[in-house]
């Protein structure tokens, strides 16, 4: 299962106990802790003590177990903060600031000033061109990898 550290990763750093962050959960295959920089009070990370880089790199079975937690703490949100729900984000290489899988799981509320996505939404050209997309897509997913 991935590497045991990644060198010079802060998440690594933290499981490791190297550097200092507020622990929510402390578990033999996760660790989750506040966002230094959150976008609500509360917003925490979710981190795999082994260190993987990107979701694709997250061994399949450890997908369910992994996710658990993710829907433990989106439970979390709203039973012991209150909020009305939450938002529960990855990015995968772009936009990820340290390169160590980590889940965002943030509390929402309804006009919280988050507005859904922090990205321009755009549209296809066409129905062809969309189904050009999917098509792509659906080729990929079916090839044997």
């Amino acid at each position: 299962m991935g590497e045991s550290v990644g060198r010079g990763c802060a998440f690594c750093e933290i499981i490791e106990g190297k550097r200092s962050a507020h622990v929510v959960l402390d578990a033999p295959d996760v660790m989750a802790f506040l966002d230094a920089r959150p976008l609500f009070k509360g917003h925490t990370l979710l981190v795999p003590r082994a260190h993987f880089e990107t979701l694709t790199d997250l061994p399949a079975d450890f997908l369910g177990p992994f996710f658990g937690h993710a829907q433990r703490l989106a439970g979390a949100m709203e039973s012991a903060l209150g909020a009305a729900g939450s938002f529960v984000a990855m990015n995968n290489r772009i936009s990820q600031s340290v390169p160590h899988l980590h889940v965002h799981v943030v509390p929402r509320n309804r006009k919280d000033g988050l507005r859904g996505f922090f990205w321009p939404r755009q549209k296809y050209e066409s129905d062809a061109e969309a189904a050009a997309y999917a098509s792509r897509l659906s080729e990929a997913l079916s090839d044997p990898a």
